[in-house]
């Protein structure tokens, strides 16, 4: 069972998605079927500068059902994200 938590105490917008998958890891969760680009990338990363900001001894993760675009993946790569496609 998931636990998810208020993106609000985390200082995101409240239409995002927070799993707790642990007590030390986060997961934004995103839903969809069209592919993740780069823009949205940047968007992605300045959510988890937001979330180790409120929280910052926690380890976020990328939660996915989308296809993510090769440059995008080598970004998060670059940038320590860790992705989990389902």
């Amino acid at each position: 069972m998931a636990k998810y938590i208020d993106p609000r105490s985390l200082g995101l917008p409240s239409r995002t998605i927070v799993e707790e998958i642990d007590t030390k890891t986060l997961a934004i969760v995103i839903k969809r079927k069209s592919r993740i680009i780069m823009a949205d990338g940047i968007k992605i990363l300045a959510k988890v500068a937001a979330i180790k900001t409120a929280r910052p001894r926690v380890t976020v993760v990328l939660k996915t059902t989308a296809p993510i675009c090769s440059k995008t993946l080598k970004f998060f790569e670059v940038n320590g994200l860790e992705v989990i496609q389902n």
